[in-house]
């Protein structure tokens, strides 16, 4: 069965919204109710992952940083789409474990979609 970009990236974007929840955090909203641009936001992670397979949860992560700087976000304690701030804009070394489970999470589905 063959998925489109966007399917995945939905998928993704439902099991991050549902282990987000697991954990406590209920801010993120479901594929539908979300803004455009997290919606290409996650259209790109999918689109890294798929154009480079063998990359490790870490390199996607600086993948997502770049991309979130690029469009002028920045380290802040608290997510703030207005002020572009995101406090995992941080080295992936930097992030706590509950953060780091989120790109093992998103690469897990999209190559257990391939």
């Amino acid at each position: 069965m063959n998925f489109s970009k966007e399917q995945i990236a939905k998928l993704c974007h439902e099991v991050n919204k549902s282990y987000c929840e697991l954990i406590g955090d209920y801010s993120q909203k479901s594929w539908d109710d979300s803004p455009e641009w997290q919606k290409e936001s996650a259209i790109k992670g999918v689109e890294y992952k798929l154009n480079n397979l063998d990359i490790t949860p870490e390199d996607q992560h600086k993948g997502w940083c770049d991309h979130k700087t690029s469009e002028g976000w920045v380290y802040g304690e608290t997510k703030d789409v207005v002020k572009k701030t995101h406090p995992c804009l941080v080295p992936y070394t930097d992030l706590p474990s509950e953060q780091k489970v989120k790109d093992y999470l998103f690469a897990s589905v999209i190559t257990s979609l391939l």
